[in-house]
């Protein structure tokens, strides 16, 4: 993945006279960092003042509403012009509420809402969460289209299945969420909806033309774009019939050639997390920060928890490619300048707009029985609710979540947490709860032949979840079986099929199954 994604162009001669600290300056203005801890470190707050372009804040950084406020706050004063980034989506993919679940109904379920004014208001109000909590970016709204049901990392993250819908209710999220100042950046580009492999831990492989691409990847960015957004995120995918090489991140043909140029982007160009393996896998991560930014992007992110001298050594890989001629110092002049801009736009934003005085960390409510109402329920879902049991026993899935997702609590056991003097609380409080996650705990036997509740998420891909529905069903119990993930196409394990699973899916999902 080398060569073929770094620009050959040569050195000018003004080039050569650039300051050396000023380029350095530039390279740190380029690089967006995760760190450990829940505080600033010194290392960080010295690298701000030095020039450092950006910040991204991930769950484990956030223990409360007023620790990331005063985070926030000291990443600005060590660097007023410091982009602060976030990966909040408003669903399953949360950091402001990585504690408790998502109170915000996640994408999938807009998408079958259909409602573009409410997919609107609900990008504009997790925006005016992040204004509260200091942040001026966050990694949403994700536009790719899930055209494959064993996808392990897009599923309930996308809007659906049709490029258009999809296209239309990001398009609809990025402005009511840069209403508030905050900048959006959809994802995943071109198109991370069609592979059965997560770029976390592979380099996914998308077998599409350019045609196709146009057809359907495309369309839900070109709507983005056309919306305002004012950065875009890449993805570490391989397409092979446009470049065989280098997966899209590192890939001047995508990223320039498609991003750039035929879509008409001028706004700023981040990348997914270079630690991640389809990134950084061949190149290590300082070497996918240099051909990434040959290739055009302008902000790299980094990944969670990086150091002091992985950032040095990344700084000093980009000198390398520039003085071996494999990237050239206009083009670190070009990226730190896009996000310079960025930044300013967001400093003056923050001034023009206002955060509202009614606008508090209160969480935000919704109509229980019209997110239920999208809910897809089978035949035996059906049977259940017309003549539900008194109690039941419920055994909880606890599948391997995706590196996006972390470890947010979800489903119905984060309501159950988050609120247990709930009327709902009380009523479920009593029923066993057994966790399952994996083959190992699948001979477990329940007390009694009473009627099983089985909840997961993504149950068709999980062999060991899959085996254990069978067993229960053919023992002849009452067996219902939620899916909160993306179900299969033939529903064989999604008797309720909710498309999400966010705190707020579950409060609805306890709700349906409460009040019949």
């Amino acid at each position: 993945m080398s060569g073929a994604g770094m620009s050959g162009e040569g050195m000018s001669a003004g080039e050569a006279e650039v300051d050396p600290a000023a380029l350095r300056r530039q390279i740190a203005t380029t690089l967006m960092p995760g760190f450990a801890g829940t505080t600033l470190p010194e290392w960080l707050a010295q690298r701000l003042r030095d020039g450092l372009g950006a910040v991204c804040i991930f769950g484990p950084n956030i223990v409360s509403w007023a620790q990331l406020r005063d985070l926030t706050d000291d990443i600005r004063a060590a660097n007023p012009l410091a982009v602060i980034a976030i990966d909040e989506e408003g669903g399953d993919v949360t950091r402001l509420y990585y504690d408790s679940g998502s109170p915000y109904p996640g994408n999938a379920i807009l998408g079958r809402l259909d409602d573009i004014g409410r997919t609107k208001e609900i990008g504009r109000m997790v925006g005016w969460e992040l204004r509260a909590a200091g942040c001026t970016m966050t990694f949403a709204p994700d536009v790719d289209i899930n055209s494959n049901p064993d996808n392990p990392v897009i599923g309930v993250r996308s809007f659906g299945t049709v490029a258009e819908r999809v296209g239309a209710h990001g398009a609809a999220w990025v402005s009511g969420l840069q209403s508030t100042g905050i900048a959006a950046s959809p994802k995943h580009f071109p198109g991370h909806g069609d592979t059965a492999q997560d770029s976390h831990l592979a380099v996914p492989i998308v077998d599409v033309g350019l045609d196709e691409l146009r057809l359907r990847e495309l369309l839900p960015f070109r709507a983005a774009i056309a919306a305002g957004a004012k950065t875009v995120m890449t993805s570490h995918i391989l397409l092979p019939r446009i470049d065989q090489v280098n997966p899209a991140t590192l890939s001047r043909r995508i990223v320039q050639g498609l991003l750039r140029d035929e879509l008409g982007f001028d706004g700023v160009i981040v990348t997914d997390a270079l630690d991640m393996t389809g990134a950084s896998g061949v190149l290590g991560i300082a070497g996918a920060a240099a051909t990434a930014l040959a290739a055009g992007c302008d902000l790299l992110c980094i990944g969670t928890a990086n150091t002091d001298a992985q950032l040095h050594e990344i700084e000093e890989r980009v000198l390398a490619a520039i003085d071996a001629g494999e990237l050239t110092r206009a083009r670190v002049a070009e990226a730190a300048g896009r996000v310079l801009a960025l930044a300013e736009d967001s400093a003056a934003a923050a001034i023009r707009i206002p955060i509202p005085e009614y606008i508090k960390n209160d969480e935000p409510e919704f109509d229980l029985g019209q997110i239920s109402a999208t809910f897809e329920v089978g035949e035996r879902g059906n049977a259940w609710l017309a003549d539900p049991p008194r109690t039941c026993s419920v055994i909880r899935l606890d599948t391997v979540a995706n590196i996006a997702v972390g470890g947010a609590p979800w489903g119905p056991f984060a309501e159950l947490v988050a609120n247990p003097t709930s009327q709902i609380a009380e009523e479920w409080g009593d029923r066993p709860i057994v966790a399952c996650t994996g083959r190992s705990d699948s001979d477990v036997v329940l007390a009694s032949f009473a009627p099983v509740l089985v909840v997961g998420k993504d149950n068709h891909r999980h062999a060991w979840a899959s085996e254990l529905i069978d067993r229960l069903r053919a023992e002849g119990r009452e067996v219902l079986v939620v899916d909160m993930g993306w179900p299969s196409d033939d529903r064989a394990y999604a008797d309720i099929a909710t498309f999400g699973a966010s705190r707020l899916v579950g409060r609805s999902l306890l709700n349906l199954l409460s009040s019949r």
